[in-house]
């Protein structure tokens, strides 16, 4: 089973923890005897500040949150900040583990507003918790230490606008350019899959027009409006490629999810496909009816389904 977007997340800031509990432990030990002491507190974190990596503001705090020293950045002492009070930011609302170090979840920053991290080290002087050593982390400064994330292939299906669910039952399809010529429409979008290198299609029904993505130019998108679609010279625009080796969509299974979609399409005229898309890599198809409702499957699964799945058995 892929890992969740949530445990990628997790092993990410295992990681990073790994790297920053040691050398901000370090610090707090440097810093406790000049506790109290703004001036001396600021030159011990000046002369310290480059063995935190990735930092981009240190700073120290008592246990009220209020800051009892300047910032600390890569150019040296940013002063103005003795006093600020810290107490409400997400970081001070978090509990601290027993073992003093706390590495925040991300938070979009006061200041520049982009997504950041705190790291909180417990000072101790003589036994006794004094305050916090603060070190906050720009995200697009920290290391990616995980895998690129990959999208699980489950079927997942996402409930849409309630206001169009409400009132649903009280509508009834118009038919569209698309819908009075939508298998030659279909067939020129099975030819530019299956032999003009399109990868990703993304197909509005209602508004009679394709979205499509090229392994030439995977970068870009290109609009495909009706007229395009009522015209087989279109697919002479795109030069032949093979089909590739490496997608999860076997070719044979192209004709048999475009003739699936047209079905959903005209099968009912009040439960009917609105959109749906193709990606031929990672195998999965999604559908959003006219209820707004969205399905994102397995291409296999979908073709598994017929119309008695979408629509209830028929009299």
């Amino acid at each position: 089973m892929k890992p969740s977007w949530k445990d990628s997340i997790h092993h990410q800031r295992e990681e990073l923890a790994r790297m920053l509990r040691q050398p901000l432990g370090q610090l707090a030990e440097r810093i406790a005897p000049a506790w109290g002491d703004c001036v001396a507190m600021d030159s011990v974190l000046a002369e310290h500040f480059s063995g935190i990596p990735h930092c981009s503001i240190l700073y120290c705090v008592g246990m009220d949150g209020i800051q009892i020293c300047n910032n600390v950045g890569p150019t040296g002492v940013v002063p103005g900040y003795f006093g600020s009070d810290r107490s409400q930011r997400p970081y001070m609302h978090e509990a601290v583990p027993i073992w003093g170090f706390l590495l925040s979840d991300a938070y979009i920053g006061q200041n520049e507003h982009r997504p950041s991290l705190t790291a909180l080290q417990v000072v101790c002087r003589d036994d006794l918790a004094v305050g916090y050593l603060g070190a906050n982390f720009d995200v697009r400064n920290l290391p990616v230490t995980s895998e690129l994330y990959e999208e699980p292939g489950n079927w997942r299906q996402v409930k849409g606008d309630p206001a169009i669910r409400s009132t649903v039952f009280l509508q009834s399809r118009v038919e569209s350019s698309m819908d009075r010529n939508l298998e030659q429409a279909l067939s020129i979008l099975e030819e530019l899959r299956m032999d003009r290198g399109v990868f990703q299609c993304q197909i509005s029904f209602s508004k009679s027009l394709a979205t499509i993505w090229t392994l030439d130019d995977p970068l870009r998108y290109r609009i495909l409006d009706n007229e395009a679609l009522s015209d087989p010279d279109i697919c002479l625009v795109y030069p032949p490629r093979a089909y590739p080796t490496d997608a999860a969509v076997a070719p044979n299974d192209i004709g048999r999810i475009l003739n699936t979609l047209q079905a959903l399409r005209l099968t009912d005229p009040t439960i009917y496909l609105r959109l749906a898309s193709i990606n031929i890599f990672n195998g999965m198809v999604s559908a959003t009816f006219s209820c707004d409702g969205s399905h994102y499957m397995p291409h296999g699964e979908f073709l598994a389904k017929d119309t008695s799945f979408w629509f209830g058995p028929g009299e």
